[in-house]
């Protein structure tokens, strides 16, 4: 169960404005074997149905009908872009305790969140994998979509002032 972060928040009397204290990005990025875990479980949930469709009746159907990929790509969406524009995680990082927020603490705007996930994962799945390692060697744990979009993946919760 991951511990409550350092950071806190001060709401102030805006209505919907918070200001982050103390928030070191060194201290609360998530871990990169965790971010693969939280990855892997995305693509689990991603496979799953069209494999397992494939497994239990290809021979009798011949195939993966149109219904099947349909439902696929309406899990794919909802996981990687209706997921984190609601709450900042998809599944995968929402099973693992891990949070999308912007570089300094706070929450990440959707427009920057759906650049992020769309954008963002073509340009880092575009360099064959590199983009992602680039997390497990930085002091920020940033992938190159995270440089991109100016956000980090944190594991931690925050706490009121």
């Amino acid at each position: 169960m991951p511990s409550a972060a350092k950071a806190t928040i001060s709401k102030d009397k805006t209505p919907g404005s918070e200001t982050i204290v103390g928030f070191s990005v060194e201290e609360l990025k998530a871990p990169f074997l965790l971010r693969c875990a939280a990855f892997s479980i995305d693509y689990m949930l991603l496979v799953f149905l069209p494999a397992a469709w494939l497994m239990l009746g290809a021979s009798t159907t011949g195939g993966i009908g149109t219904t099947v990929w349909s439902v696929a790509i309406i899990v794919f969406v909802a996981n990687f872009l209706i997921f984190p524009l609601a709450t900042g995680r998809s599944l995968g990082k929402l099973l693992t305790g891990l949070t999308v927020v912007n570089i300094d603490g706070t929450k990440v705007r959707p427009g920057k969140l759906l650049f992020r996930n769309t954008l963002g994962y073509l340009v880092t799945a575009g360099t064959a994998g590199i983009g992602f390692l680039i997390a497990a060697l930085n002091t920020s744990g940033r992938s190159l979509h995270d440089i991109l979009s100016g956000t980090v993946v944190i594991r931690g919760r925050k706490t009121q002032l």
